[in-house]
């Protein structure tokens, strides 16, 4: 999975962390050594040799051939020219060393490997972005491997970096506070952004600047304190996560509800209530209405008979994003919204093939067409 890295001021925005010593000494030797050839060549000149003595007399000093001055020397022009070998010599002993270094320490593999990773991140579209690969940030990244669905990681720490590559992760290293980085990372093209890191302030701060980035984005922020969640609405936020409260709502339920603990915890350790469902003939779908749909226009309760008890709807999620939990049957729906019901499972397909337009409509990502009717 991507980096960022692509163009000269892109690399140096992103990648500098990733061979800043070595480049540097690079740099710096090579400037150094340049500098060197210019006055040792000025200085020759000045004892009043020729330019191609001159220019002949500095190359095979610094590269040490030795076949001895081709003209007069002078003791202060002796003392000149074991400065001119020594600042040469040291000079590319310097360039040497980092070249070696990045060698060693197998930057070129690596920054071949960012460039293969932003390669891959600008074909990604309606992914998710991760801010944060702690522990809330591995595991929602396992949970979206599961899934299947697509993501990026940002994070700032290079042995977590490190940990993510190695798992085949897209990760883009560096602040996901930085525009430069979320937009390496895909956010305008992206559908969701987690920020999962444990200081409220920052996860503020990307909140913000994500929203400003894509207004269309669904952010999704955890908040450590209560007090946070106001903030993290007002900053742009579409839901904000409070682990602790999460947890110990879960243990008081542990505690208050332990036969239905046992139930849910049944097969294994797996709590997935719509596995549970499944042994029972019964799953829960999402049932999308699509563009041209007949299903437009109709209401809730219109859309129930007409299962003829096959299954309920339990939830809608409008187009923009907003989700009714038990919607009121005089509710209309609209091209875009997603019906989250529950029934028997085959039923649902049945019904959506049935009322499919002459286009398609959507069903769990299934299209069905006119003539499967």
């Amino acid at each position: 999975m991507p980096h960022h890295r692509l163009g000269a001021a892109d690399f140096w925005i992103n990648g500098g962390d990733i061979m800043q010593s070595s480049l540097k000494r690079m740099l710096v030797g090579g400037g150094f050594f340049s500098g060197t050839l210019v006055v040792a060549v000025v200085g020759y000149r000045l004892a009043g040799w020729n330019w191609l003595d001159s220019i002949y007399m500095v190359i095979i000093t610094i590269f040490g051939v030795g076949f001895g001055e081709i003209g007069p020397m002078t003791p202060s022009l002796r003392i000149f020219t074991m400065a001119v070998i020594i600042s040469g010599c040291s000079s590319v002993a310097y360039i040497l060393g980092g070249f070696l270094q990045m060698i060693t320490e197998g930057e070129i593999k690596r920054v071949l490997g960012v460039r293969r990773m932003k390669r891959e991140i600008d074909l990604l579209t309606d992914h998710v972005i991760i801010c944060g690969y702690g522990r809330i940030g591995q595991i929602l990244a396992h949970q979206m491997e599961v899934a299947h669905q697509p993501f990026v990681l940002i994070d700032n720490d290079d042995h977590r970096v490190a940990q993510a590559e190695s798992k085949g992760f897209l990760v883009q290293m560096g602040s996901a506070a930085d525009e430069n980085i979320l937009e390496a990372a895909g956010i305008m093209r992206a559908k969701y952004l987690a920020t999962v890191l444990p200081d409220d302030a920052i996860n503020v701060f990307i909140t913000l600047t994500a929203r400003g980035l894509n207004p269309q984005l669904i952010i999704l922020a955890r908040g450590e304190y209560l007090s946070t969640e106001k903030k993290l609405l007002q900053a742009g936020a579409d839901r904000v996560v409070s682990p602790a409260a999460i947890g110990a709502l879960r243990m008081s339920h542990m505690i208050t509800h332990p036969a239905a603990r046992d139930f849910l915890e049944q097969d294994d350790g797996r709590n997935s209530l719509n596995e549970l469902l499944a042994q029972i003939d019964i799953q829960v779908e999402e049932l999308a209405i699509a563009p041209g749909s007949n299903l437009t226009g109709a209401t809730v309760g219109s859309v129930q008979v007409r299962g003829k008890g096959t299954f309920v709807v339990v939830a809608l999620r409008k187009a923009a994003g907003s989700t009714v939990i038990h919607p009121d049957n005089e509710t209309f729906l609209e091209e875009g919204d997603t019906l989250i019901v529950m029934g028997h499972k085959g039923d649902i397909p049945k019904f959506a093939r049935h009322y499919a337009n002459k286009r398609q409509m959507q069903y769990r990502g299934a299209k069905f067409s006119r003539r499967q009717k």
